[in-house]
């Protein structure tokens, strides 16, 4: 797994890894793994920076690292990184999950096509997770621009430093709402940091836990025959 994007959201992920392989398999188990962890302060800049060539190079370091401890796949804790996602799985011969595709696939099961997205202004403003989408005939639908904005700086000012606040559990639960009366049949958490803020409870329309389909997928695959 490479992880630090925020670390908040990467301990989520290692709790529900090896969770989710005690529930398949039993008893003591846990899952085999290997976590890199890069610091998000060096991934954050060069967002701001738009250096996603710098961040690509970094983040395809951190995976050919991973194969090298044995991994035989690889799990990129984060979406906004997923923009360089083709750059990373170029840069090594094991399978890499795609957080999108995956959530694709949930989506397209549950036969929607009118969703809502939930995430960074990079994710929600940018086109990779929009276009991937459309390429199976799935509208999204994304935030009013002073909504996006409280969004982007609920995740990076709070979240990403493991502030939980209610006042914006309450805004996340409206902008939630104010999606689906637009037409979202459904929407996805597209930060691996929201599902901290925010769950089923908090929304009359289903949501898309993007944390929690990403790794149930990559542990789907790793304990496959």
């Amino acid at each position: 797994m490479i992880g630090g994007m925020s670390w908040e959201s990467s301990a989520e992920y290692y709790r529900l890894l090896n969770g989710l392989t005690r529930e398949r398999l039993g008893g003591h188990h846990c899952a085999p793994s290997v976590m890199v962890t890069v610091d998000f302060a060096e991934i954050e800049a060069m967002q701001r920076a738009d250096d996603w060539q710098g961040a690509a190079q970094r983040l395809a370091g951190a995976a050919v690292s991973l194969e090298r401890a044995g991994a035989e796949l690889v799990v990129l804790c984060t979406n906004t990184m997923h923009r360089v996602a083709d750059e990373i799985a170029a840069a090594i011969r094991i399978p890499f999950v795609d957080i999108i595709d995956t959530t694709v696939q949930r989506i397209e099961a549950a036969g929607m096509r009118t969703v809502g997205l939930l995430g960074t202004r990079f994710t929600m403003e940018g086109e990779f997770y929009r276009a991937r989408m459309a390429e199976c005939g799935i509208e999204v639908i994304v935030p009013h621009a002073p909504d996006r904005v409280l969004v982007h700086d609920v995740i990076y000012h709070e979240l990403t430093r493991g502030r939980i606040q209610d006042s914006s559990r309450q805004e996340f639960k409206r902008i939630v709402d104010a999606l689906a009366e637009r037409g979202a049949e459904g929407v996805i958490l597209g930060c691996t940091e929201i599902p901290l803020l925010i769950g089923p409870a908090d929304s009359r329309a289903p949501l898309f836990d993007t944390t929690r389909l990403h790794i149930e997928h990559a542990v789907e695959l790793a304990l496959a025959p």
